[in-house]
């Protein structure tokens, strides 16, 4: 069954091309796809293209085939083009003309476009909430180690004395730049497409504010064409999102990889969560954190495999789009793997406290001495001069303690002011809105 067939059949061949993994793919979309036809039948009813009795009887159908969604039961039958064409052929067997007026006033066009930022929405939850667990893991990393001193480096050089408090409360802060990122995105996602049709609205009086409200939506894509525009944009962005949590964790998992390296020794995880070699019997790699590293990298590169499909399109719709479901579906689930087995092994990462006993990391100190100078009076690059020839005529000493006590230094690390960042990012989010709004509309009888 297709939705745009006539009295012409499609060759095979043909068919098997255009069709590719859509129906395989669609299976994600079926919830979402019901969830948008729940709220547009609504609106149907209430410009009397559909009679009370037919939106009720409408309401029953669609909310049977979502619990077999939910059920993981729902399938697209041999023959069937896609999840719209699935659910509208159900609700026609089901009840013959009326399971016919379902389409009344959309076209594939904006069903899709729906069914994406909705999928698109819940999905960036999830990814908001997983970051958030390792968030926390990083948090309290950083609370519970931010007496531990290690060596800071610049140009892979031994630089400056670091803590690994300010080393794992760094990662911290750096989701929060990328959540801020990700609620912007969900506020552009977080917008109603349907009623657009195939990109010039339509001719019968829709009610593009009911569905809106019926779906949780903050606001309207008010011009069509614009909500038409959105489809490549909407994978955009969310490509932008994911490249940007990407990028945090892929430098994470290559500072652990360098850690626990035996030449730094900073850190080391529990035996059972490394794997071994096939002829080094000492063999305890990090393949967990490579791997994160590998998957992270694949991921920055999504937004570019999204604008390579998309740029040279005009307006309006075009069959590329359906492309971008084979790059992006499979993209969000990794990243949300990355996220879960990162926060996981964190969890057990275990420390070394005694780094900067080892003599190679004396010159970690010069700055300390440095500033020990300048606040005795000594103009601050006289005492670099003194200490710098102090360190080539080998006779440099540090004997003093570590006072760091500005904001975000090693004294000072700023931890719940991270947290209050992160809260107020999170308060942006319309979560618990949409939540709501979707249980009311797929509730049962």
């Amino acid at each position: 069954m297709k939705l745009w067939q006539k009295d012409t059949t499609v060759h095979q061949k043909i068919e098997d091309f255009t069709v590719g993994k859509d129906r395989e793919l669609d299976l994600e979309l079926a919830k979402y796809d019901i969830q948008g036809s729940l709220a547009h039948i609504q609106m149907l009813e209430s410009i009397q293209l559909l009679t009370f009795d037919e939106l009720q009887a409408l309401q029953k159908v669609l909310k049977k085939i979502y619990q077999t969604v939910e059920q993981g039961q729902f399938i697209i039958e041999d023959g069937i083009e896609d999840v719209h064409s699935q659910v509208e052929l159900m609700a026609t067997r089901a009840l013959g003309d009326i399971g016919k007026k379902i389409h009344a006033g959309r076209s594939r066009n904006d069903q899709v476009l729906v069914d994406l930022r909705l999928f698109f929405r819940a999905e960036l939850q999830s990814i908001v909430e997983k970051a958030i667990i390792l968030f926390e893991v990083l948090q309290n990393l950083s609370e519970q180690h931010k007496e531990v001193l290690m060596p800071g480096y610049t140009h892979l050089q031994v630089a400056m004395v670091s803590s690994f408090g300010m080393w794992f409360g760094a990662y911290a802060e750096a989701l929060t730049d990328d959540l801020q990122l990700i609620q912007g995105i969900y506020k552009i996602i977080n917008q109603n497409p349907l009623g657009s049709a195939a990109g010039y609205g339509s001719s019968f009086p829709l009610n593009r504010k009911m569905t809106t409200d019926l779906l949780g939506f903050d606001d309207l894509c008010y011009n069509s064409i614009h909500a038409q525009l959105g489809r490549g944009k909407s994978e955009l962005n969310v490509a932008f999102g994911i490249a940007g949590l990407a990028h945090t964790i892929s430098k994470l998992a290559m500072d652990v990889t360098l850690f626990t390296n035996q030449n730094y020794g900073f850190i080391a995880f529990p035996d059972e969560l490394t794997t071994g070699s096939s002829i080094m019997p000492h063999k305890k790699n990090p393949d967990v954190f490579e791997l994160i590293r590998g998957k992270c990298n694949l991921l920055m590169a999504l937004p570019q495999n999204v604008m390579l499909m998309t740029s040279s399109l005009p307006s309006g719709y075009h069959r590329d789009f359906q492309l971008l479901k084979e790059t992006v579906f499979p993209a969000i689930e990794d990243l949300k793997n990355v996220l879960d087995i990162a926060a996981f092994a964190l969890g057990q990462i275990q420390i070394n406290t005694d780094i900067l006993k080892d003599k190679k990391y004396k010159y970690l100190y010069t700055v300390e001495v440095v500033n020990q100078q300048v606040l005795t009076g000594i103009p601050f690059r006289d005492a670099y001069k003194a200490v710098g020839q102090s360190v080539q005529n080998g006779t440099f000493q540090f004997e003093g303690i570590i006072e760091h006590s500005h904001e975000g230094s090693l004294g000072n690390l700023c931890t719940a002011a991270i947290r209050r960042k992160l809260d107020g990012i999170l308060t942006e989010f319309h979560f618990k809105k949409h939540i709501r709004k979707i249980a009311e509309l797929v509730k049962g009888e």
